[in-house]
């Protein structure tokens, strides 16, 4: 079982159908329970990081995350759900991410050849051959983005592919159990379901 974290902010329902598309039994909670139950747990996201933690602790959810993913439980984070694992973001000075990665989320700076957000399909170019996410994906697959700010790790090495928009930036990350992604796997057709595969068959 897989649970998909609601927090009230998430891209849930295409999230599920992708998961369930691979032979994947899902739950859709935000009860902490569910979580210590299921076999893996999957953070999708979309909206504020600052209203992201406000409606994570009023659900008790952001000590129930740490707690499962410090307990070696596979975790996969998706766009917003990504960031939030960080320790801080400029999209929200005065909140406080989970902190279970090292790092910032920073935002992009528009200028006259790069638009604000950051939006549509971009390559990404695989940094390690050893992330079990990126098991069998061709190099420079083309993925589907949708986000203003970026996470920007303290440790470089937890990087596991990067994206060229202005400037590399961390497409997918990855720390022991601990996967995220910048981009929406739901979205980006056979690449995006190649992605999930692999963390179905995890």
């Amino acid at each position: 079982m897989i649970a998909i974290v609601d927090y009230g902010m998430g891209n849930i329902h295409s999230v599920k159908k992708a998961l369930e598309s691979m032979g994947a039994q899902t739950i859709v909670t935000d009860n902490p329970k569910d979580l210590s139950r299921a076999e893996k747990i999957v953070f999708p996201g979309v909206g504020s990081f600052g209203d992201a933690v406000v409606e994570l602790k009023k659900r008790s959810l952001d000590t129930a995350i740490k707690k499962q993913v410090e307990s070696g439980k596979i975790f996969l984070g998706i766009c917003l759900g990504m960031q939030v694992l960080f320790e801080k973001s400029m999209e929200s000075h005065k909140a406080a991410g989970l902190g279970l990665l090292k790092g910032s989320v920073d935002k992009f700076e528009a200028s006259q050849k790069l638009k604000v957000p950051h939006m549509g399909w971009n390559q990404i170019t695989k940094t390690s051959n050893d992330c079990r996410l990126l098991k069998d994906m061709p190099d420079n697959s083309y993925v589907y983005f949708c986000h203003s700010y970026y996470v920007n790790p303290a440790d470089k090495k937890i990087i596991a592919a990067s994206c060229d928009y202005g400037d590399n930036f961390a497409a997918v990350v990855w720390k022991d159990n601990l996967y995220g992604l910048q981009f929406h796997p739901e979205k980006s057709q056979a690449a995006g379901l190649k992605i999930v595969k692999n963390f179905v068959e995890m």
